[in-house]
């Protein structure tokens, strides 16, 4: 159920306060140390962020898919990294049991995933498996009333500090949708290690690494909702509306890159004016603002149209395909209008440049939503 106009006025104020008072201050020493403070943190838990999808029954802000993308306009507008503490709880790793978990599992997990005292963690992608996911080779075979996982998982976001993780896992051989489960497994389940964080390129304090399964055995009563078959399908619905989220988060950091590099054109001086007042200057960012717009009002539509019930598959991947390569580009021109100061590390866009890359790729590749949208497009006309 949507929030009247009043409280949704007053949450996006408190975002954007927050954003600006405590997360962009704190952006640098986070980008050095690689880690959100744990006061931040609380701060974060206090305003609802880590609930905002989850409903109200459960503990969470019970957000409206268009509500949602509002707020992660706001969060945008700072590093990624804080974004995506929060993230996998309002997307990924809580998604996956709001949509199929069983009224136990409800009941357990959303109202400590909602508050943020359980960060969640969403185990697709292997070594050999990443838009192919299909291709999964992690088991689960069925021991009495217990499975025993066996397997690993890469690139997974949060499991550093993940307390339950989202685990897809071959309950038949046979590449079918229908072989796929999924598993809700604790931290510290005897069998289940973290590998060593991943360095990356950008987006430093967004946690990464490997998990390993060696004959880890869990109850029956992980299977989420105690269903077989149900982890592949569940996993596409997630990511419908985890593009969609993402999305969004473009769209802020567009409009945070805008903004800066519009300043910056106004301060900087060559031959004896301020750069902008030059009209390539100005072209550039003509550009960025043009498509930042297009992005903004892709994304509005396809959540409400989420909203309404509508299948939005098509949607999600056009709005997340177009918004990530568009602040890509928006990224490049911020970087080219700051010039020689755009290429060091003491100004913001040199530090997003290398950020946004990153959202091109996960959660299906650029690649992988063309192909989205082409097969949803010919479903169409046949």
């Amino acid at each position: 159920m949507a929030l009247d106009q009043e409280t949704l006025t007053l949450l996006l104020d408190a975002v954007r306060r927050f954003v600006t008072e405590r997360l962009v201050p704190a952006e640098e020493a986070l980008a050095h140390t690689g880690q959100i403070p744990d006061d931040i943190v609380n701060e974060m838990r206090e305003l609802g962020l880590f609930g905002l999808s989850i409903s109200p029954d459960h503990g969470g802000l019970g957000l409206t898919m268009e509500e949602e993308v509002k707020v992660v306009f706001e969060l945008g507008q700072t590093s990624p990294a804080f974004r995506s503490l929060a993230g996998t709880n309002i997307g990924i790793g809580s998604q996956s049991i709001v949509l199929a978990g069983s009224e136990a599992q409800r009941a357990n997990y959303l109202p400590r995933l909602a508050s943020g005292e359980l960060i969640g963690a969403f185990a697709l992608t292997e070594p050999d498996a990443g838009s192919d996911a299909m291709a999964l080779r992690t088991t689960a075979t069925r021991d009495g009333d217990h499975y025993i996982l066996n397997g690993t998982k890469r690139y997974i976001t949060n499991a550093p500090i993940a307390g339950l993780f989202s685990v897809m896992a071959r309950t038949a051989p046979e590449r079918r949708a229908d072989s796929i489960s999924c598993f809700l497994v604790e931290a510290g389940t005897p069998g289940l290690t973290l590998g060593k964080p991943d360095k990356k390129m950008g987006q430093a304090g967004a946690l990464t690494c490997d998990v390993v399964f060696d004959n880890c055995r869990v109850p029956a009563s992980a299977l989420l909702g105690e269903q077989e078959g149900t982890g592949f399908r569940t996993a596409m619905r997630v990511l419908d509306k985890g593009r969609l989220h993402i999305a969004a988060l473009c769209v802020g950091i567009a409009e945070r890159l805008v903004r800066d590099a519009a300043r910056y054109a106004l301060e900087r001086q060559q031959f004896g004016k301020p750069i902008a007042e030059f009209q390539l200057v100005q072209a550039m960012l003509a550009d960025s603002q043009a498509e930042l717009y297009a992005a903004r009002c892709m994304v509005l539509d396809a959540a409400a149209k989420r909203d309404r019930g509508e299948n939005t598959t098509m949607e999600a991947a056009c709005a997340k395909m177009f918004s990530t390569e568009m602040v890509g580009r928006v990224a490049d021109r911020a970087v080219q209008i700051h010039g020689g100061a755009g290429y060091m590390a003491e100004y913001a866009v040199e530090r997003f440049y290398r950020d946004v890359r990153l959202f091109r790729i996960f959660e299906g590749t650029t690649q992988i939503q063309q192909l989205v949208i082409a097969r949803e497009t010919l479903k169409a006309y046949a």
